[in-house]
């Protein structure tokens, strides 16, 4: 398991900050991954976020994809959303609601099931 600061050790000022930030988006993913099978969260122009959609449609699975921003704007939003899944990078996959990983975790998720 990844390493964590233990909130014994966080501020109740900062733990209400944390809880906050861009707590819209971290709540439309969280309605999404237990609403829909699959969720990929991405961005706009970022390769690996275009093949993991393309990699799913050309399986015939459908998905649900909510994008924020790009490499100029968002990163707020998505640094949010890293923060409360743990994945450092995007796409961020979930398949019925347990977070897969990346696109190349995804492939490997797919091969194996």
């Amino acid at each position: 398991m990844r390493k964590t600061l233990n909130e014994s050790r966080i501020s109740k000022r900062a733990q209400d900050s944390m809880a906050s930030f861009h707590a819209s988006a971290v709540a439309e993913v969280e309605n999404a991954i237990q609403n829909n099978e699959w969720v990929i969260v991405g961005m706009a122009h970022n390769i690996p976020v275009q093949n993991a959609r393309k990699f799913l449609k050309a399986k015939g699975i459908s998905y649900k994809y909510i994008e924020h921003g790009n490499y100029f704007a968002g990163w707020k939003v998505r640094l949010a959303i890293k923060l409360w899944s743990g994945w450092p990078t995007f796409p961020q996959v979930f398949h019925k609601g347990v977070l897969v990983g990346g696109f190349s975790d995804l492939k490997t998720y797919l091969a194996s099931t």
